[in-house]
């Protein structure tokens, strides 16, 4: 009898996702192979799926080694090491396909993430509350910076040049702020003006990423970079402005998507970077300022979304936060007071910065 088969996958959510349609190819391939996945990097987007949820674990799960490795044979799928990848012929979940199943380039379906109630309901409040700071209606999610960027004092700043630069970034939100509500999906804080502004933005601590997936699900747009977002778009069907420098649209994102706008802000003018390939800094060197934009290039972004969100609307709904609650302890009858958990204040205290 053949051993079943025990793949690690590593690195970013985005990844993660970019390995399911591979895995469910798989699946209906191989029903001899009872496979499992050790997330190195996290299941949070494994789980709830109808089929792969109970195959995937992580990596720190109790005796994860005697129960379920030991007796399976361990495979690493790398897409970067994909010949196709790094000469530019297929995309990240294409290169995981190839890996896994070893057929070619071939076309794939989307992904899918399965939400839980309690998670969309987090979510619905965060998107509530911010429509009903800001007045407005329209809700876009902006990731700025992908996972390479780095706080450095003031500044902020991503070597593989995947991110924003800061300043384009400001000016661009400091447009959109004034006609639509504006989420940032960002782990460091951003000021867009001095003192108190007339249109707020929301930049809310939100940890966990399932609850940043609702909000992109009930928002009206995303824009973005070459990070995680831009996949959860794509499986969750939404639309999504992208705006790339260092990276090819081929490879990490999806350039013939109705869905999608890229802004190929890199095109002609990149160097490919061997990302695990090969530690050489000259690559990025190279593409140090293929991100940064000119005045065109933040009219043509802008212009991009307005035309995905249409016109201005103002919000009319009635926000109602979620009411603090008793419960009774049935063992001991002690009431305890709870606070109902809205998305925005999950993993911190307060509100999220508007």
């Amino acid at each position: 009898m053949e051993r079943s088969t025990a793949f690690f996958i590593n690195g970013g959510a985005g990844r993660v996702i970019s390995s399911i349609p591979a895995f469910i190819n798989y699946e209906k391939d191989n029903p001899e192979d009872d496979f499992i996945i050790v997330c190195e990097g996290g299941m949070d987007f494994y789980k709830g799926h109808p089929t792969l949820h109970k195959r995937a674990f992580d990596n720190w799960h109790k005796n994860l080694y005697e129960e379920k490795i030991k007796n399976r044979n361990c495979i690493s799928p790398e897409p970067y090491r994909v010949w196709e990848y790094y000469n530019q012929k297929c995309s990240i979940a294409q290169a995981f396909d190839i890996e896994i199943n070893k057929k070619g380039i071939r076309d794939l379906e989307d992904p899918t993430i399965h939400l839980f109630k309690p998670e969309i309901a987090q979510a619905y409040n965060v998107v509530e509350e911010v429509k009903s700071v800001t007045g407005f209606d329209k809700v876009i999610v902006v990731q700025p910076f992908g996972r390479a960027v780095e706080n450095n004092g003031d500044l902020i700043i991503d070597g593989t040049s995947r991110s924003f630069n800061l300043n384009d970034l400001v000016e661009i939100v400091n447009t959109l702020k004034k006609e639509y509500a504006v989420i940032m999906m960002s782990e460091i804080p951003i000021t867009l003006e001095e003192g108190q502004s007339k249109y707020p933005v929301a930049q809310p601590n939100i940890p966990d990423i399932r609850i940043w997936a609702g909000i992109i699900e009930i928002a009206d747009h995303f824009l973005g970079c070459d990070s995680v977002g831009q996949h959860i778009v794509k499986a969750l069907g939404g639309t999504a402005t992208v705006v790339l420098g260092a990276t090819y649209p081929v490879n990490v994102s999806f350039p013939n998507n109705d869905n999608f706008d890229i802004i190929d802000l890199g095109a002609d003018k990149r160097t490919y970077s061997p990302i695990r390939l090969t530690m050489e800094d000259m690559p990025d060197r190279l593409n140090d300022e293929v991100m940064m934009m000119t005045d065109e290039d933040r009219k043509l972004i802008v212009n991009t979304v307005k035309k995905r969100l249409g016109q201005s609307e103002k919000y009319t709904g009635t926000y109602k936060p979620p009411q603090q609650t008793q419960e009774v302890c049935p063992t001991h009858g002690v009431v305890h007071n709870q606070q109902a958990q809205p998305a925005q204040i999950l993993g911190h205290t307060g509100k999220p910065k508007i």
